[in-house]
């Protein structure tokens, strides 16, 4: 058997441009059953970098970014899938939609920016949850930074969030339990994978292209499949 040359493997995978540093996470439940998970990690980056990044078209390609890790990551088998109007996450394909997002919702300032999908419905919501909770991606840069590097943060935030598998009645005190250690766990390590990559600052583009200028706009084709 001919063998690979390991230069080439290292040439396919894009070097690391950033450090990313990874804080503890976050989860509290309150006493409605809803549930709010936050994860969030320090990214450092040259300022020039930075800069280049920080525009709402980069926004977007990071939204579209973190859907598509999800395929990825589950080798396929979860799928991201887009109307005009919503994002679902199905297993393969419908009907077996685990979760129904809302279109996104854009909130650009000059230091910070971030993208929220409401939670509609799903396999994994309980009734009472529907339209209820939110996933949000955010990043904030410091604006008292100086020097050549910059640090930005990025926080992955799913707020209000009640999941079926809890339960309810006298059987939610267990079901929290079995989230924690389920649903909740390979979030957390999902999105702590999808914070790590963020070191190859390699974001994805968006087919859709809601925040491109107008002069790539006009050039963008149109698609079901975007940010």
């Amino acid at each position: 058997m001919r063998r690979r040359d390991p230069r080439r493997l290292l040439a396919r995978r894009r070097p690391e441009l950033a450090r990313v540093q990874i804080c503890r996470p976050l989860s509290r439940n309150a006493a409605d059953g809803s549930v709010t998970s936050r994860q969030r990690a320090e990214v450092k980056l040259r300022r020039s970098e930075l800069d280049r990044l920080w525009t709402p078209e980069h926004l977007e390609r990071l939204a579209r970014t973190y859907w598509r890790f999800l395929t990825r990551v589950s080798l396929g088998i979860l799928r991201v899938l887009y109307t005009p109007t919503s994002r679902e996450i199905a297993v393969i394909t419908r009907p077996f939609v685990l979760l129904r997002f809302l279109g996104p919702e854009y909130d650009i300032r000059p230091e910070r920016g971030s993208v929220m999908w409401r939670i509609d419905k799903g396999l994994l919501v309980a009734a009472r949850g529907r339209r209820r909770g939110y996933l949000q991606l955010a990043v904030e840069r410091r604006p008292d930074d100086s020097g050549p590097e910059a640090t930005v943060t990025v926080t992955s935030e799913v707020a209000n969030f009640y999941p079926r598998i809890a339960g309810s009645g006298w059987f939610a005190r267990i079901g929290r339990v079995v989230y924690g250690f389920t649903q909740l766990r390979l979030h957390e390590v999902v999105t702590h994978a999808f914070l790590r990559s963020l070191a190859r600052l390699d974001l994805e583009p968006s087919v859709v292209g809601q925040l491109l200028p107008p002069e790539k706009r006009r050039r963008t084709p149109v698609s079901s499949a975007g940010d």
